[in-house]
């Protein structure tokens, strides 16, 4: 008998936890600068452009 009277009362504390994490400020994550997400797009494409390295000339072993 005693969860029947308590049990509303440890019901409404947990909704309003819960509303209140649903209904943050600011929600927790990781956000990246977008100048950030810009320079490395940009250094992936300069490695993408780039030329590729000289190989040594070939030797004719005979």
């Amino acid at each position: 008998m005693a969860t029947e009277l308590t049990a509303p009362v440890q019901t409404a504390a947990l909704a309003a936890e819960v509303e209140g994490l649903l209904d943050s400020a600011e929600p927790e994550g990781i956000y990246r600068d977008t100048r950030e997400c810009h320079g490395g797009l940009f250094l992936a494409g300069l490695l993408l452009i780039s030329p590729p390295t000289p190989r040594a000339p070939k030797t004719d072993a005979r």
